[in-house]
Protein backbone atom coordinates (compact mmCIF):
# COMPACT_ATOMS: atom_id res chain seq x y z
CA UNK A 1 0.00 0.00 0.00
CA UNK A 2 1.35 3.67 -0.99
CA UNK A 3 -0.31 6.29 0.37
CA UNK A 4 1.09 9.22 -1.44
CA UNK A 5 0.87 12.73 0.45
CA UNK A 6 -2.78 12.75 2.08
CA UNK A 7 -2.28 15.75 3.51
CA UNK A 8 -4.63 18.09 5.21
CA UNK A 9 -2.65 21.03 2.79
CA UNK A 10 -3.23 19.31 -0.65
CA UNK A 11 -7.08 18.41 0.76
CA UNK A 12 -7.81 21.63 0.70
CA UNK A 13 -7.10 21.59 -3.28
CA UNK A 14 -8.75 18.79 -4.03
CA UNK A 15 -12.22 20.14 -5.60
CA UNK A 16 -12.73 16.64 -7.44
CA UNK A 17 -14.68 15.38 -4.62
CA UNK A 18 -15.72 16.14 -0.97
CA UNK A 19 -12.87 16.13 1.24
CA UNK A 20 -14.68 14.63 4.34
CA UNK A 21 -15.61 11.23 1.92
CA UNK A 22 -11.91 11.64 0.80
CA UNK A 23 -10.23 11.83 4.15
CA UNK A 24 -13.02 8.79 5.10
CA UNK A 25 -12.07 6.70 2.07
CA UNK A 26 -8.35 7.71 3.13
CA UNK A 27 -8.93 6.13 6.24
CA UNK A 28 -10.70 2.99 5.10
CA UNK A 29 -7.80 2.07 2.91
CA UNK A 30 -5.11 2.41 5.62
CA UNK A 31 -7.47 0.55 8.20
CA UNK A 32 -7.51 -2.07 5.34
CA UNK A 33 -4.14 -2.81 4.98
CA UNK A 34 -3.84 -2.86 8.80
CA UNK A 35 -6.41 -5.62 9.37
CA UNK A 36 -4.72 -7.83 6.31
CA UNK A 37 -1.63 -7.36 6.81
CA UNK A 38 -0.71 -5.40 4.19
CA UNK A 39 2.62 -3.51 4.49
CA UNK A 40 1.87 0.50 3.80
CA UNK A 41 4.57 3.35 2.68
CA UNK A 42 3.59 6.82 3.04
CA UNK A 43 5.00 9.85 1.73
CA UNK A 44 4.68 13.49 1.95
CA UNK A 45 5.64 16.67 0.66
CA UNK A 46 6.43 20.29 1.83
CA UNK A 47 5.11 19.29 5.08
CA UNK A 48 6.51 22.21 6.82
CA UNK A 49 5.77 24.87 4.53
CA UNK A 50 2.49 24.47 2.77
CA UNK A 51 0.78 20.56 3.01
CA UNK A 52 1.26 19.97 6.80
CA UNK A 53 1.83 16.37 8.11
CA UNK A 54 -0.03 13.05 7.27
CA UNK A 55 -3.47 13.99 8.22
CA UNK A 56 -4.35 12.92 12.24
CA UNK A 57 -6.76 10.45 11.24
CA UNK A 58 -4.45 8.23 9.28
CA UNK A 59 -1.51 9.00 12.14
CA UNK A 60 -3.76 7.23 14.36
CA UNK A 61 -4.80 4.34 12.22
CA UNK A 62 -1.11 4.10 10.97
CA UNK A 63 1.11 5.06 14.93
CA UNK A 64 3.95 3.05 13.03
CA UNK A 65 4.57 4.49 9.81
CA UNK A 66 6.24 7.31 9.16
CA UNK A 67 6.01 8.95 6.22
CA UNK A 68 8.96 9.63 4.08
CA UNK A 69 9.21 13.69 3.09
CA UNK A 70 10.34 14.60 -0.54
CA UNK A 71 11.19 17.15 -2.61
CA UNK A 72 10.19 15.83 -6.17
CA UNK A 73 6.50 15.46 -6.97
CA UNK A 74 7.67 11.84 -8.16
CA UNK A 75 7.90 9.53 -5.39
CA UNK A 76 9.75 7.10 -7.48
CA UNK A 77 12.38 9.64 -8.15
CA UNK A 78 13.24 9.67 -4.10
CA UNK A 79 15.92 7.16 -3.05
CA UNK A 80 14.61 6.48 0.62
CA UNK A 81 10.68 6.04 -0.07
CA UNK A 82 11.25 3.81 -3.47
CA UNK A 83 13.74 1.84 -1.72
CA UNK A 84 10.90 1.62 1.07
CA UNK A 85 8.95 -0.08 -1.56
CA UNK A 86 11.29 -1.66 -3.28
CA UNK A 87 11.97 -3.56 0.35
CA UNK A 88 8.27 -4.87 0.75
CA UNK A 89 9.26 -7.24 -1.58
CA UNK A 90 5.59 -7.04 -2.98
CA UNK A 91 5.09 -6.73 -6.88
CA UNK A 92 1.67 -5.06 -6.92
CA UNK A 93 0.76 -1.85 -5.34
CA UNK A 94 -2.13 -0.64 -4.12
CA UNK A 95 -2.20 3.30 -4.12
CA UNK A 96 -3.72 5.97 -3.05
CA UNK A 97 -3.19 10.28 -2.71
CA UNK A 98 -3.41 13.80 -3.35
CA UNK A 99 -3.17 15.03 -5.82
CA UNK A 100 -4.26 12.34 -8.58
CA UNK A 101 -2.84 14.70 -11.34
CA UNK A 102 0.79 14.64 -10.23
CA UNK A 103 1.87 13.06 -7.11
CA UNK A 104 -0.58 9.82 -7.78
CA UNK A 105 -0.36 9.28 -11.57
CA UNK A 106 3.90 10.15 -11.49
CA UNK A 107 4.62 6.98 -9.35
CA UNK A 108 1.90 5.18 -10.97
CA UNK A 109 3.57 5.51 -14.59
CA UNK A 110 6.97 5.04 -13.40
CA UNK A 111 6.07 1.85 -11.00
CA UNK A 112 3.90 0.48 -14.12
CA UNK A 113 7.29 1.57 -16.71
CA UNK A 114 9.40 -1.34 -14.30
CA UNK A 115 6.70 -4.25 -14.32
CA UNK A 116 4.88 -3.16 -11.24
CA UNK A 117 0.88 -4.14 -10.99
CA UNK A 118 -0.41 -1.31 -9.72
CA UNK A 119 -4.12 -0.63 -8.56
CA UNK A 120 -5.33 2.69 -8.02
CA UNK A 121 -7.56 3.83 -5.20
CA UNK A 122 -9.67 6.06 -7.02
CA UNK A 123 -12.01 6.89 -4.69
CA UNK A 124 -9.04 7.53 -2.53
CA UNK A 125 -7.80 9.89 -4.54
CA UNK A 126 -8.32 13.62 -4.94
CA UNK A 127 -7.44 16.12 -7.51
CA UNK A 128 -8.00 19.68 -8.30
CA UNK A 129 -11.15 19.45 -10.38
CA UNK A 130 -13.65 16.10 -11.36
CA UNK A 131 -12.14 16.64 -14.93
CA UNK A 132 -8.09 16.77 -14.47
CA UNK A 133 -8.61 14.24 -11.26
CA UNK A 134 -10.59 12.10 -13.85
CA UNK A 135 -8.40 12.46 -17.22
CA UNK A 136 -5.46 11.51 -14.60
CA UNK A 137 -7.23 8.24 -13.99
CA UNK A 138 -7.75 7.75 -17.79
CA UNK A 139 -4.22 8.26 -18.15
CA UNK A 140 -2.99 5.97 -15.30
CA UNK A 141 -5.52 2.86 -16.53
CA UNK A 142 -4.24 3.44 -20.39
CA UNK A 143 -0.69 2.86 -19.09
CA UNK A 144 -1.83 -0.77 -17.14
CA UNK A 145 -3.16 0.71 -14.05
CA UNK A 146 -6.30 -0.80 -12.69
CA UNK A 147 -8.69 1.31 -10.89
CA UNK A 148 -10.47 0.28 -7.85
CA UNK A 149 -11.79 1.65 -4.78
CA UNK A 150 -11.35 1.31 -1.23
CA UNK A 151 -14.77 -0.91 -0.84
CA UNK A 152 -13.66 -2.99 -3.35
CA UNK A 153 -10.31 -3.11 -2.15
CA UNK A 154 -11.52 -4.24 0.98
CA UNK A 155 -13.78 -6.91 -0.36
CA UNK A 156 -11.18 -8.73 -2.37
CA UNK A 157 -8.80 -8.96 0.27
CA UNK A 158 -11.67 -10.95 2.44
CA UNK A 159 -13.28 -12.43 -0.20
CA UNK A 160 -16.08 -14.48 2.23
CA UNK A 161 -17.80 -13.26 5.36
CA UNK A 162 -17.23 -16.18 6.89
CA UNK A 163 -13.22 -15.78 7.06
CA UNK A 164 -13.33 -15.50 10.55
CA UNK A 165 -9.74 -14.22 11.05
CA UNK A 166 -10.51 -10.73 9.55
CA UNK A 167 -14.12 -10.62 9.58
CA UNK A 168 -14.51 -8.25 12.78
CA UNK A 169 -11.94 -5.85 11.47
CA UNK A 170 -13.45 -5.75 7.96
CA UNK A 171 -16.97 -5.75 8.81
CA UNK A 172 -16.18 -2.43 11.21
CA UNK A 173 -14.45 -0.89 8.07
CA UNK A 174 -17.86 -1.10 6.20
CA UNK A 175 -19.81 0.00 8.96
CA UNK A 176 -17.55 2.81 10.02
CA UNK A 177 -16.90 4.13 6.24
CA UNK A 178 -19.68 2.34 4.06
CA UNK A 179 -22.33 4.41 4.24
CA UNK A 180 -25.83 2.67 3.53
CA UNK A 181 -23.94 -0.96 2.84
CA UNK A 182 -22.18 -0.18 6.55
CA UNK A 183 -25.93 0.55 8.20
CA UNK A 184 -26.66 -2.72 6.35
CA UNK A 185 -24.08 -4.51 8.21
CA UNK A 186 -25.47 -3.81 11.43
CA UNK A 187 -29.15 -3.98 10.80
CA UNK A 188 -28.43 -7.43 9.85
CA UNK A 189 -26.42 -8.35 13.18
CA UNK A 190 -29.40 -6.81 14.77
CA UNK A 191 -31.24 -8.98 12.81
CA UNK A 192 -29.18 -12.44 13.70
CA UNK A 193 -28.39 -11.35 16.81
CA UNK A 194 -30.86 -9.21 18.53
CA UNK A 195 -29.73 -7.95 21.83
Amino acid sequence: MVLVDQQAGLAFAAGSADRQVLRSNAVAVARTANAFGVPVVASTSASKVYSGPLMPPLRAVLPEVTPFERRNMNLWEDEATRAAIVAAGRRTLVVSGLLTEACVSFPVLSALVEGYSVHVVADACGGLTTASHEAALRRMEQAGAVMTSWLQFLLELQRDWTRHETYEAARGIVVDHGGGYGIGLDYARDMIHPT
